[in-house]
């Protein structure tokens, strides 16, 4: 038994400790609690709210830049950002701006506006893909790319990686436990037969996407390129080549989702490399906060989709429904705030300065780390990092899966909220914002050394 191990009730008494600390310290979001239970199913307008590790979610007084104030008047510094929906930062002035203007203009119609031509040209020029398609949300550009993926190779499978995350995307909602693929993260059974539309396999894993892709039955791999979601897994050097690679030599279709890792730079990971995915796919920070969510094509791929679905005949009183969309997709609001964010907020000097206090806060994780002779490793991306309690990153899934601490990321949240810091609480990922500042990294390296102190007095570590 390890050292870590033989300790895990005392682990839970602190985890005890501080979720009472933190009851003690926010009474008006407790009652707030309480409250909803009586009419939301899960206590909150969205179930994810309750899942912080202080047992009940902070209610919201105020957000604004990289900072959030409770109703309880607690002030925190913000490194969560809405799990990346709020990288623009909390009400940036110009998204703000934009938003009240559009506001008194019309908010919805199902027609364009003139805003829109720019930004479907802006967004060709960023990310490098010349045709793009507006929706509500990463998750149903996913089920678009998808949609259109199946329709024009004529075959049904998706190839995803263990471990990953696409939104709501039933395809993607496969791991591999033991060996055998299975659902993940407690997903129950939904009529979906996945062994006829998912393939899985494990991140850079060179010969089993080969394998997978071999039998041509794939329509398309959804993939991010650095996976985010079950802890930061770095690519190992020349797999994302070889991905691309292999799927043009079996026909298969290539989504790369950028929805967390837009914060590599204006461009997203995939211009920041060179990488030529057939779909891109965005969502959460585009818009600001606003939801939102846009996929790109190729011009090879779409010329095969209007080869499947012409362009409507101006005569026809129908055109063809795609199976994708909503009548809120591209509304004028969404537009407004998607220019000001492209405009002014996601702009090449503020991606400099974010992506420099990502290095910061790495660089001071890691000198606590070092200092303390701990076997823990940082991993940083482009404006994100996050800290692991394991020697090194992992290499796919099935590693998090072997060397996950669990019990110690849900201490190491609970303690920082009581201390003025929010994470996204399903990983210990930071992200930065265009306000968040140097005193904010700072405030995280000296909590992060009374984490590491208290775990010293109680002979954790």
């Amino acid at each position: 038994m390890t050292a870590l191990a033989s300790n895990a009730a005392t682990i839970d008494d602190l985890i005890d400790r501080e979720q009472q600390r933190f009851a003690d310290s926010h009474p008006a979001s407790r009652a707030n609690w309480e409250r909803g239970k009586r009419h939301f199913l899960y206590g909150g307008p969205s179930h994810w709210m309750r899942r912080w590790a202080g047992g009940f979610p902070l209610y919201v007084e105020e957000a604004k830049g990289a900072r959030l104030t409770d109703v309880d008047g607690k002030s925190y510094v913000d490194f969560c950002l809405g799990d990346t929906g709020g990288m623009c930062g909390h009400a940036p002035e110009a998204v703000t701006e934009a938003a009240i203007r559009q506001l008194q203009r019309g908010t919805t119609t199902m027609l364009p506006t003139e805003e829109s031509l720019w930004v479907g040209e802006e967004l060709a020029r960023r990310f490098g893909l010349p045709y793009w398609t507006l929706t509500t949300s990463a998750t149903d550009a996913n089920r678009g790319a998808i949609r259109f993926s199946r329709m024009v190779t004529g075959r049904d499978k998706v190839l995803v990686f263990s471990g990953c995350y696409h939104g709501g995307v039933e395809e993607a909602h496969v791991e591999l436990r033991d060996g055998k693929v299975s659902l993940r993260n407690m997903i129950h059974p939904n009529g979906v037969d996945h062994m006829r539309v998912s393939k899985v396999v494990e991140f850079n894993d060179f010969d089993a996407v080969r394998a997978a892709l071999a039998d041509r039955d794939v329509a398309v791999v959804l993939m991010e390129p650095v996976m985010t979601n079950f802890g930061m897994i770095p690519v190992a050097e020349g797999f994302l080549d070889f991905v691309r690679e292999e799927t043009r030599k079996t026909g298969t279709l290539l989504i790369i989702d950028e929805t967390h890792t837009i914060s590599s730079g204006p461009g997203g990971y995939t211009r920041l490399h060179g990488l030529e995915p057939d779909f891109f796919v965005a969502g959460k920070a585009i818009a600001g906060g606003i939801p939102a969510g846009i996929f790109g094509v190729s011009q090879e791929t779409a010329e095969k989709i209007w080869a499947a679905v012409p362009y409507v005949n101006p005569r026809q009183r129908q055109s063809a429904h795609l199976g994708i969309g909503g009548t809120l997709a591209g509304n004028a609001l969404t537009i407004a705030t998607m220019k000001a964010v492209l405009e002014s907020v996601l702009t090449p000097a503020n991606f400099e300065k974010m992506i420099a206090n990502a290095r910061r806060l790495a660089e001071g994780a890691r000198a606590v780390i070092s200092a303390n002779n701990l076997p823990w490793h940082v991993t940083q991306i482009g404006a994100r990092a996050e800290i692991m309690f394991t020697p090194r990153p992992p290499r796919n899934g099935a590693d998090v899966i072997a060397t996950r601490r669990g019990d110690l990321e849900t201490l190491l949240h609970a303690f920082y909220m009581n201390e003025g810091i929010l994470v996204t609480p399903f990983h210990t990922m930071f992200l930065m914002c265009p306000a968040t500042t140097e005193a904010d990294v700072e405030h995280h390296t000296a909590v992060f050394g009374r984490f590491v102190e208290l775990l010293k007095q109680e002979g954790i570590v």
